[in-house]
This record gives C-alpha cells, sequence and structure tokens, in this order.
C-alpha cells in the first residue's frame, strides 16, 4: 500500500519545470520518504536511526565519531539519534576498550529484534521502490544517485 502522490489531470502541463533535475528529484525523495514513513510506522523509527541501528550492528563498539562519518552527519546531529536509540533502550553506550577517551557503542537485544523488524520493513520498501525498475536500471540509478551524492 503507498502513499505517493496521485497524478493529477493537468500534471504534464508544467512548462520548464519538467526539465529541472532538482525538481524531479524533489518530488522522487517525497515520494521515497512518504511510503518510508508508512512502512515504518509502526515501528516508531526514522530512517537515520534505521541506518544508525543497521551501522552499529556492522560495526560493534564503533565510536560515535566513527558513526557520524559513516553517515556522513555532524557529531550534534548523530548524538541526538543515539541519545533517542538509548532512551528507547536500543543502544548501549561503554568506554571503548581500545581508547579509554570514547565511547563505544553496541546494540542491545531489544535493538537486535527491532533492527530485524527493521530490515524486513526495508525489504518491502526496496521491493517497491525497484519494482518500477529493471535490475540494469538499479544498478544505474544508483550509480547517477552516487554522482550527486559523493
Amino acid at each position: 500500500m503507498a502513499i505517493t502522490t496521485p497524478h493529477v489531470a493537468g500534471d504534464e502541463d508544467i512548462g520548464e519545470i519538467r526539465n529541472i533535475v532538482g525538481f524531479h528529484i524533489r518530488l522522487a525523495h517525497g515520494a521515497v520518504y512518504r511510503h518510508f514513513t508508512e512502512t515504518f510506522a509502526e515501528l516508531d523509527l526514522t530512517q537515520k536511526q534505521v541506518s544508525a541501528l543497521w551501522l552499529v550492528h556492522d560495526h560493534p563498539d564503533i565510536a560515535q565519531t566513527g558513526l557520524a562519518q559513516r553517515m556522513r552527519m555532524d557529531r550534534a546531529t548523530t548524538m541526538a539519534i543515539v541519545n533517542r536509540l538509548e532512551a528507547k533502550g536500543y543502544l548501549v553506550r561503554r568506554k571503548s576498550r581500545s581508547d579509554a577517551r570514547k565511547q563505544a557503542l553496541n546494540l542491545t537485544e531489544s535493538g537486535r529484534k527491532v533492527l530485524a523488524s527493521a530490515k524486513r520493513a526495508i525489504h518491502q520498501h526496496e521491493q517497491w521502490l525497484k519494482s518500477r525498475f529493471t535490475e540494469k536500471e538499479v544498478a544505474k540509478l544508483i550509480e547517477l544517485l552516487t554522482r550527486i551524492h559523493e
């Protein structure tokens, strides 16, 4: 069940804006975000929170600075995400074994369970998104989008 903006008669007559790449990226982002939000409504997690959980799972004992680097976010934003996940009982902070000045992040059992549920929801979301393209087109889309964000 998708919550994408329905086609409205007359949309095809949008004029010159039709050739503005950023306009189409914004519309695509909106459609993807709406579907993601619906898919994740029961989990009460944001895209950034899911990304943080996944990265902590894949990198046990990761420092918050390492998490921020991998998520390409500033430390303050990352700290806010970590604080929320810790408050929900999904993450724990402990002193790093390799550097006492840093804190290591790890998932709790609840965090592992919610991440497993999130991965199932992501799979559904990805199926919805990728169903619009061939495998070759998906690979090309990822390549093209990577050029923008790297």
